[in-house]
């Protein structure tokens, strides 16, 4: 496992993106983590402006990002001091020495040199002057001195590419793509990447710091590509709205982790998407419902404090009944928190957060790839129920990225869109006897003028109505609605282990990495436990309750203070235990192994 590490102007997000490239190009299976500051530009060297890139990569089936580091490379003091608890015994570290120097080491918080004060013993250190020597690389490309020294990340690109065999011709077609109108800029860059790599095969280097082959791993056969969770999303998006047969209308504001998903789709004009950035979350939300009234499919996206805002209108969505789907990348909370620190603290608000009984359909995707299979389910469920459906989805599956094995279009099944076009006896919420969504009429379809709004609407005409058994009967009929859904979808299943036992492990969301991980751990020493990961949040699939009555014990990791823990608790009176991690950042296998011991004996995890 390789980090790379330094200031947010440091390039590290694009280094370690590049390495992602070259290393998926190489066969080896991976996940990413991102991990970036919320400041635009905090200041130079200090803690709180590092910005960090985290791969793993091997020959085996890779499901998370990784413990702990087998390769640092830190690019100043601040970067070392914010990352040195992640390391491994032994790890090796790579530093910048040009940017080890007193007045770095007092913004990091340090009161003498750590290279010179023992306080590193436990690691294998090698020092580079990596600013002189990339100022030397590309002193004949007539650069500024700061100009040059932009150029760093590549000269530590280079060393990291040699010390795992890695090609270097994707980054030099990237940087020639890059700065195509800027030729000095690329050869440069390029000049400083051969550089580093020269240095590797050159240098006379400490003992224990040599390269390392990692083996192609063991894919199913198939054509492969690099994707992020945000790019999985949109293009599931794209996906479903092809086979429900509607045109796509994204409205959004823009907020961190959610931009990417306006930025991915601005771009997909071609597939029938029309965005609109509006002016606050409000009218991004009103102007999907209007879009979904007027026979588009309405998409808005935001995250937890955008959510927040939507919340009056998507109320207004449940209530006249049109298809909505609601993305949630969820971050760290309340208020602003952590805008670019992962969190899943939005179940609840997901599940309950809405004024008077106004029930939706809930889900959430596992991994960057399973985005795509997400969303064109909550597209499906979208148009088939009438109703809003809130996807969610977190800040480390947006950032995240791992090899995805391309699907067949042709695999996936249509769902068209069928719109009511008879006006006899038309009136806007006659319903499907068997999913119970209200007819789907388009404004301006001859005989079926209609008017719909939030007030509550009379069962059997759709007019205004205040009448007090009315009101029971469409609170009813709505949240029957959205129970129904729980027939039409799959039963629940066991991801590994079997279907009784002592132990499931229960998860949700982005931990189903380090869960499925540890869990496979731990069957293999023996442990009878097995893993249960939901995709369906609300409706609960109609067998869940069945299936974990079966386990001794229920264990629920998740990334807030036990939300989907009290829901099953809830739902089925199920002793479960919960396991919380809230400090911005995705378990670690190892916790949860430890975690699982304690339940398997008895013990408090």
């Amino acid at each position: 496992m390789v980090r790379f590490a330094g200031d947010s102007g440091d390039g590290m997000q694009l280094t370690g993106s590049q390495f992602t490239l070259a290393t998926a190009l190489a066969g080896n299976d991976l996940a990413t983590f991102p991990d970036f500051p919320a400041e635009i530009r905090a200041p130079v060297g200090t803690t709180y402006g590092v910005s960090a890139f985290q791969i793993n990569f091997g020959a085996r089936t890779i499901r998370t990002a990784g413990d702990a580091v087998d390769v640092l490379v830190a690019m100043n003091p601040a970067a070392l001091k914010v990352n040195r608890s992640d390391l491994k015994p032994g790890a090796l570290i790579i530093v910048d020495t040009g940017a080890f120097n007193a007045k770095n080491f007092a913004k990091a918080h340090y009161a003498a040199d750590p290279l010179e004060d023992g306080s590193l013993d436990a690691y294998r250190i090698l020092r580079v002057d990596m600013s002189s020597a990339t100022e030397k690389a590309v002193e004949s490309h007539g650069l500024t001195k700061k100009e040059a020294l932009r150029c760093k990340n590549m000269w530590a690109l280079g060393l990291i590419y040699w010390m795992f065999g890695r090609d270097r011709q994707s980054t030099v077609d990237w940087l020639e793509t890059k700065f195509g109108k800027t030729p000095q800029i690329a050869n440069a860059n390029i000049a400083a990447l051969n550089a580093g790599h020269a240095y590797g095969e050159t240098a006379e280097l400490p003992t224990g710091v040599r390269t390392y082959s990692v083996p192609a791993a063991k894919l199913p056969a198939g054509l492969y590509r690099n994707v992020t969770g945000a790019e999985a999303l949109a293009w599931g998006l794209v996906a479903g709205c092809k086979l429900a047969g509607l045109p796509m209308t994204f409205c959004s504001y823009p907020i961190t982790p959610a931009s990417q998903l306006l930025h991915l789709l601005a771009g997909a004009k071609s597939y029938g998407v029309t965005t609109f950035q509006a002016e606050d979350e409000i009218a991004a939300i009103c102007a999907a419902i209007g879009a979904s009234y007027a026979g588009a499919l309405g998409i808005t996206s935001s995250s937890g404090p955008g959510i927040a805002l939507k919340t009056e209108a998507l109320g207004l969505a449940i209530s006249v009944e049109l298809p909505l789907v609601v993305v949630n990348s969820q971050r760290g909370g309340p208020s602003t928190g952590l805008p670019t620190k992962t969190e899943q603290s939005d179940l609840f608000q997901a599940v309950y957060g809405r004024n008077g009984d106004a029930p939706l359909a809930v889900i959430a995707s596992r991994s960057p790839h399973d985005c795509f299979e997400v969303a064109i389910e909550a597209v499906r469920l979208a148009t088939t129920y009438m109703t809003p459906v809130m996807l969610l989805t977190d800040g480390y599956l947006a950032n995240a990225s791992e090899p995805w094995q391309l699907p067949s279009f042709a695999d996936y099944q249509p769902f068209p869109v069928a719109f009511h076009s008879d006006p006899e006896g038309f009136h806007p919420f006659r319903r499907d006897p068997e999913t119970l969504a209200r007819v789907w009429a388009k404004p301006g379809t001859p005989g079926l003028m209609h008017r719909i709004g939030g007030i509550e609407k009379d069962y059997d005409s759709g007019n205004i109505s205040y009448d007090p058994a009315n009101h029971q009967r469409m609170t009813d009929t709505r949240a029957a609605k959205i129970a129904g859904i729980a027939r039409d979808i799959p039963a629940q299943g066991v991801e590994q282990g079997s279907e009784r036992g002592r132990l499931a492990v229960v998860g949700w969301g982005s931990t189903y990495g380090p869960i499925s991980r540890a869990v496979a751990n731990l069957r293999n020493a023996g442990e009878d436990v097995s893993q249960v990961h939901l995709r369906h949040i609300w409706p609960l699939p109609a067998n869940l309750g069945e299936l974990l009555a079966g386990y001794d014990t229920v264990l629920v990791p998740e990334m807030n203070n036990g939300q989907l823990v009290k829901l099953l608790r809830a739902e089925y009176l199920l002793p479960a235990v919960g396991l919380s991690k809230v400090s911005g950042k995705p378990f670690k296998i190892a916790e949860l192994e430890t975690a699982i011991h304690a339940a398997l004996e008895g013990r408090e995890p």
